[in-house]
């Protein structure tokens, strides 16, 4: 596949004029701590329509299709959370959806997404996987909307990162979950291009962190992927035609352990009462390492569909 740029502001911009109405400005809010601890704001996209971030790519790349394309129906590949996005989107637009996705796949967000009227189709992760390599999937017709590696999606996420600077022009790192990057991507984008001087920081958990590695190794690399609750994120690699930007944009990766998400999650359920999937707690955990820095850290909240019987364990103190 091609090196895919960073979307230009104009772009980002475009992007949020296009999604107004679908998409909700989520607040920034600033998380309760004691006063040694890191000073930590919440962007709360959990408030989404669909619980997640998800909406912005998904409903850029959608509105921006042509609808010849749109008119034979709509597909992804997707854990969950975009797969949400594109169902939702699909069903206001009313075309035909069908979702690819790894048989693991958690029950809460399978039942969403049969909710909203798509059809869920279940493979093996490493088939699962090769549908993100190869941005298709053999014998679905219609636009394919790739959660990670599409223009539309990246340029759609980076409005996340106008809202933070709008909200709090003195940030000064902001920390975002990793998936495959084009979350990270888009919001490091936007702010690259407004704020130069601020770093965005890609987060991890020690069970798949591929882009760590990568930069180590400073080329794209693969990982042992141990599945985990933390499902929104942690692929085997970062794919090569998102390692260009990512490697342009991005000031590095943080790296949590699964005690330090499920001890995130914790605390957003304790001290601000949010719900967070262990993806969007993710950075939180890394804010609370250290690693960014003692000062203004904005911390991407990127989704709350985690199961019920998974948060119940992770509140009593146990790792599901």
């Amino acid at each position: 596949m091609k090196p895919l740029s960073p979307p230009r502001l104009d772009e980002i911009r475009a992007a949020r004029e296009r999604i107004r109405g679908l998409a909700v400005r989520t607040p920034l809010l600033r998380l309760p701590l004691e006063k040694d601890q890191p000073e930590i704001y919440l962007k709360l996209e959990t408030l989404q329509p669909i619980g997640s971030f998800k909406i912005r790519g998904g409903g850029n790349a959608m509105r921006s299709a042509s609808g010849d394309l749109l008119a034979r129906g709509v597909y992804t590949a997707s854990a969950g959370n975009m797969a949400q996005a594109v169902a939702w989107c699909a069903r206001e637009m009313g075309i035909p959806c069908t979702v690819v996705l790894p048989d693991d796949a958690p029950r809460a967000k399978l039942d969403a997404i049969e909710r909203l009227g798509a059809r869920a189709h279940l493979v093996p992760f490493a088939d699962w996987w090769k549908v993100l390599e190869e941005h298709r999937y053999p014998g679905l017709d219609g636009l394919f909307v790739h959660p990670v590696a599409d223009p539309a999606v990246i340029a759609g996420n980076g409005t996340i990162g106008l809202e933070i600077l709008e909200d709090l022009p003195d940030v000064d790192a902001v920390l975002v979950p990793f998936g495959g990057g084009g979350l990270s991507g888009g919001i490091a984008s936007a702010i690259r291009a407004e704020k130069p001087g601020v770093p965005v920081y890609a987060c991890e958990v020690a069970t798949a962190a591929p882009l760590a590695a990568s930069l180590a190794a400073g080329v794209p690399s693969s990982v042992e992927r141990i599945p985990s609750f933390v499902d929104g994120i942690g692929g085997r690699s970062v794919l090569p035609e998102m390692w260009p930007l990512l490697r342009g944009v991005l000031e590095g990766s943080i790296v949590v352990s699964l005690e330090e998400a499920a001890a995130a999650v914790r605390l957003l359920v304790a001290r601000a009462r949010v719900v967070a999937e262990g993806a969007g707690a993710v950075p939180v955990a890394a804010a609370l390492s250290g690693q960014a820095g003692r000062g203004r850290l904005a911390c991407v909240v990127s989704g709350g569909n985690i199961d019920p019987q998974k948060l119940a364990t992770i509140l009593t103190g146990g790792i599901p």
